[in-house]
């Protein structure tokens, strides 16, 4: 019987069996459909995080992907030859005594005629091969990224696992229009806290730098005037 599918701790031996260089035999599982029952061998793993099928087995002359759940460990001694029984040795037949028979002619034996059974050669019927559709893997997921961090907004971009962009720093106003394009409820209304805090806090400097200066500059008039 097909087990339940890989675990994961099976999967991770299969992993390191293929890095030790063999290729551990597999049986198809309820799962895989009309392959049920049949064995194959693991020839690689691929990325889990780009498709569930990355499990590749050799069936025959095909490599297909399955996912952990259309395969499970093959059981030991599965799919050896069972030895083949020797024919027994047969004695040969003791020799028939002689048979005498007096003043009688030689009755001939009655001629038996065996029966002819005729005998069709069965045609071979072509084996069906059990191939699996291959699903064509797609692009990786492409995403975006806005944050706010220690009052900078920046942008990042990924796709799968390769960054296409490190993030850099925009400003405020373009962070808003892209804010703006995402239709999200509360979204639009953070961002909008943020840059109220920010005006703020900007103010804030722009009174203290302006009386500094006019403290500054009524210093410098006293020093003129002293001349």
């Amino acid at each position: 019987m097909a087990g339940q599918g890989l675990s994961t701790d099976e999967v991770q031996g299969i992993r390191e069996a293929l890095a030790a260089g063999r290729k551990p035999r597999v049986v198809f599982t309820a799962a895989a459909g009309q392959m049920a029952g049949q064995l194959g061998q693991v020839v690689e793993l691929t990325d889990p995080e780009l498709s569930e099928e990355f499990v590749v087995v050799r069936f025959g002359r095909d490599e297909l992907p399955f996912s952990p759940a259309d395969v499970a460990i093959a059981p030991k001694g599965a799919g050896r030859k069972p030895a083949e029984a020797k024919p027994p040795v047969e004695e040969p037949p003791a020799p028939a005594e002689p048979a005498f028979v007096l003043d009688a002619p030689p009755v001939p034996a009655p001629r038996r005629e065996e029966p002819r059974v005729a005998q069709q050669q069965a045609e071979p019927k072509p084996a069906r091969r059990a191939v699996k559709a291959v699903k064509p893997k797609g692009p990786a997921g492409l995403t975006v990224t806005l944050a706010y961090a220690d009052g900078e907004w920046t942008v990042a971009a990924q796709q799968g696992t390769k960054a296409l962009a490190k993030p850099y720093v925009v400003k405020p106003a373009e962070a808003l229009r892209m804010v703006a394009l995402v239709d999200v409820p509360g979204v639009q209304e953070a961002v909008e806290q943020i840059l109220a805090a920010e005006r703020a806090e900007a103010e804030q400097q722009a009174e203290k730098l302006r009386a500094e200066l006019a403290e500054i500059e009524a210093r410098l008039a006293e020093l003129r005037e002293a001349h």
